[in-house]
């Protein structure tokens, strides 16, 4: 099939590999004919796991690999020291175009640097983010950066907006996505020195619907399709989303099955609650793709499930159809090729 999108993914990656990463293929090849998966990492653990499932053996192979990146490694070391690592043989892939994308839910550091080193940034970006999509009342928001450049600078922020409104409008299909600044107070002059520099190169920003700045109280509301800020600003909001929304569900559902009445009520709710509650489950958006490189890596929590795995493997389907690497290039980027 001359569309298939051949995804690799690490296996060996994560709280849960290979177990989980392993069925997460598995699904993703049985949900979708066009995807190809190549598993990467220890070939016999790998084999082991695939013989507990049927699936269309044409979709996916093994790329045999003999080293584990460990999450408490230092990822530049590790990168450099680990050549025959399940990340470092995968990402390779991406860099030959022997594979499309790469999804891993390993060492998120390993990972970031290898994305750069490895796969390479696109001319003209100066620093590739982690934009993960998180659920709020509308829908979903891009959440850039949260976790790949501690310390940024404004440029750098400024490049992430037009990245984020990039991929919200060609993956999402948001028409002139709306660009927030997170800060502490709607003014303008409010904020550190950062937000402070940044502010005004984005206000005067024509090729992004920049709106101003948004409170983090005001994240969940989903009014604004693009949140912007350095990845210490965002990884600590994404914990605390997470953390929140899953600690809510926690309390709802024991509130619910804790008298006789709300038992019953919680039986005719069950429904509705159910959809309600899946549109703030992390898992259902995929993983966080890192922005801005030749290549496309997509980054997933390291305790992810199955359903997680699966949905960044497709996740990459889309990103790939709509060239979005491409679209940064000449948006943003100089003058060069990029698949």
């Amino acid at each position: 099939m001359s569309d298939t999108k051949i995804v690799a993914v690490d296996a060996m990656g994560g709280d849960n590999a290979p177990g989980e990463i392993v069925k997460g293929a598995v699904e993703a090849v049985q949900t979708r004919d066009d995807i190809k998966v190549i598993l990467v990492g220890l070939q016999d653990k790998i084999e082991q796991e695939l013989e507990k499932y049927t699936y269309p053996k044409a979709q996916v192979e093994i790329v045999p690999a003999t080293e584990v990146i460990e999450t408490a490694e230092p990822p530049v070391l590790a990168i450099r020291k680990k050549k025959d690592s399940s990340i470092v043989v995968a990402l390779k892939l991406v860099k030959e175009g022997k594979a499309d994308a790469f999804v891993s839910a390993g060492s998120s550091g390993a990972v970031l640097v290898g994305g750069q080193v490895i796969v390479g940034k696109i001319k003209g970006i100066e620093r590739a983010p982690l934009a993960p999509l998180i659920p709020t009342k509308k829908g979903v928001s891009l959440l850039i950066d949260c976790g790949a450049n501690v310390d940024a600078r404004s440029s750098h922020l400024v490049q992430f907006a037009k990245m984020g409104s990039i991929y919200m409008e060609h993956v999402l299909g948001v028409e002139k996505p709306k660009v927030a600044i997170v800060n502490i107070g709607a003014e303008e002059e409010k904020g550190n020195a950062l937000v402070k520099e940044t502010y005004p190169l984005l206000k005067e920003c024509k090729d992004i619907n920049f709106v101003g700045s948004i409170e983090a109280r005001d994240i969940p509301n989903g009014d604004v399709d693009v949140i912007v800020c350095e990845a210490f600003v965002g990884n600590v909001i994404l914990k605390l989303y997470e953390g929140l929304s899953s600690t809510l569900i926690g309390v709802i559902k024991t509130g619910l099955m804790s008298t006789l009445k709300s038992k019953i009520g919680a039986a005719l709710a069950l429904p509705s609650l159910k959809k309600t509650l899946k549109s703030f489950d992390a898992s259902e958006y995929g993983g966080a793709p890192l922005l801005g490189l030749k290549g496309l890596v997509v980054k997933t929590h390291g305790s992810a499930k199955s359903k997680e795995v699966k949905n960044s493997i497709i996740q990459c389907v889309t990103f790939t159809e709509q060239r979005i690497n491409h679209k940064i290039q000449q948006n943003i980027g100089a003058d060069q090729e990029v698949e």
